[in-house]
């Protein structure tokens, strides 16, 4: 694994990341910001991200929670069968207002941008899961900056809430991948309907599946519901996303 620690300077304060680079060519790579998933920083982010960078790209992995200070890797079984673990999660969650995300994003595709080894000033991004929805927060509020997004399993992406991100989609210039799950209740057959409708609204080069037989978690690696089958699924979407984007 070729992963190297590094610290970014935000607006609130200094976040960890890694950055994942192919260990079989020499760069400079196109770069792409990898948003994780709720359950925080742990190995199975370290291996999709190196998985990614080996594809071609230099790949930054941030700590989203950096504002809670540090915290143990998180185990998703045993969150997910702990009230206490999960009502942490949820609080974590929700501690990434839309200002944060921005801010956030911001930051990230500075460093991006900054890299000698990292080719062109346009990214990719993907998101899981809560990344997912960062990832399209990020492409509605920093247009200029992502030639491609992709969300997979996102949550809440197009809600009632004022900050839902599609609402903010009619500056994205970059193509769109979305991919949801089967029976996924945080992202509803009409929730992705209205994604849909937005983004055909806004003129956005874009696609809106649902996985089948897939669900909330799909692609990463230690979640209960993991599908390896639609796992890689996902792996030829976001590559072929990426090869025409990037």
């Amino acid at each position: 694994m070729t992963r190297e620690a590094i610290i970014i300077e935000t607006r609130d304060g200094r976040c960890p990341a890694s950055v994942f680079t192919p260990t079989e060519s020499r760069g400079p790579w196109p770069g792409v910001l990898f948003f994780m998933d709720g359950l925080g920083i742990r190995p199975s982010m370290w291996e999709m991200g190196q998985r990614l960078a080996d594809a071609g790209y230099l790949v930054l992995l941030p700590d989203l929670y950096y504002r809670e200070g540090s915290y143990a890797p998180m185990d998703p079984s045993e969150v997910f069968s702990a009230p206490d673990a999960r009502e942490r999660l949820k609080q974590l969650v929700g501690s990434l207002t839309r200002e944060r995300k921005i801010a956030d994003a911001t930051a990230f595709t500075d460093t991006l941008a900054d890299r000698a080894d990292v080719a062109g000033k346009r990214f990719g991004a993907t998101g899981y899961c809560m990344g997912g929805n960062c990832a399209l927060t990020a492409a509605g509020a920093l247009p200029e900056r992502f030639a491609a997004v992709a969300s997979f399993h996102g949550g809440s992406l197009a809600t009632d809430s004022p900050d839902s991100p599609h609402r903010f989609v009619d500056g994205i210039t970059g193509r769109v991948y979305v991919a949801g799950a089967i029976e996924d209740a945080h992202f509803t057959d009409a929730e992705k309907q209205q994604l849909e409708d937005a983004l055909t609204e806004a003129g956005v080069t874009h696609e809106v599946v649902t996985y089948e037989h897939a669900r909330h978690g799909f692609a990463v690696p230690d979640m209960p519901v993991y599908s390896p089958e639609a796992a890689e699924r996902h792996w030829d979407a976001l590559l072929k996303l990426f090869g025409e984007s990037l």
